[in-house]
């Protein structure tokens, strides 16, 4: 897993609610066994037409978000199936950081052991990055050990992480990593413990 400590990036603004994993990743590009390859995929169904030719409406085909790195959206962001797919489909395309009003909890927790910070903002802070990101040149940095956002415009907003997810992403370790931090005292209680 990536760690995540500070990151600055260039924000889309996907101003649309609910957005499923099924949006996110169809269904028809879940047969990879790997965890790579995904993002030609994301939001296929919006950014290509029937002929899969791209989409000029949707926000994603648009030059002045190339590059993009913080995807900004709607509540209940990444609702719908389980599917760790669809993390794996936004980290591959480069996103580092999505915000949204809130997430689908399955969502939050792929993320989290992904590399890919799902931060919670309020409303008015949604609204606010969206109006400042639709014209295609507004950046921020995400520091996660201050748990702030804030742009060289004068935006600055806090978020919370749970302290575990938190540490996980600090270091880059998921749930094994970081059982494997105290690979020592394991052994050693193996050790101690009286064999019947």
């Amino acid at each position: 897993m990536l760690s995540f400590n500070t990151h600055t990036g260039l924000v889309v603004p996907l101003q649309r609610e609910n957005v499923d994993t099924d949006q996110i990743i169809p269904k028809q590009f879940l047969k990879r066994i790997e965890r790579t390859g995904y993002g030609d995929f994301l939001f296929n169904d919006w950014r290509y037409d029937a002929e899969g030719k791209p989409n000029p409406k949707f926000i994603l085909n648009g030059e002045q978000f190339a590059g993009v790195s913080i995807l900004v959206a709607g509540k209940n962001f990444g609702c719908g199936s389980s599917r760790e797919h669809a993390v794996w489909a936004l980290r591959d395309y480069g996103f580092r950081t999505i915000l949204a009003p809130s997430f689908a909890d399955i969502f939050a927790t792929n993320s989290a052991k992904n590399g890919l910070l799902a931060v919670t903002l309020t409303p008015g802070e949604i609204a606010e990055v969206m109006s400042r990101a639709a014209a295609g040149s507004f950046r921020l940095t995400v520091d996660l050990e201050s748990c702030v956002i804030s742009s060289q415009e004068g935006f600055v907003a806090r978020f919370t992480v749970d302290p575990f997810t938190r540490t996980s992403l600090l270091l880059g370790l998921d749930e094994i990593g970081m059982t494997l931090q105290h690979e020592a005292d394991i052994a050693a209680y193996e050790k101690s413990r009286t064999i019947f």
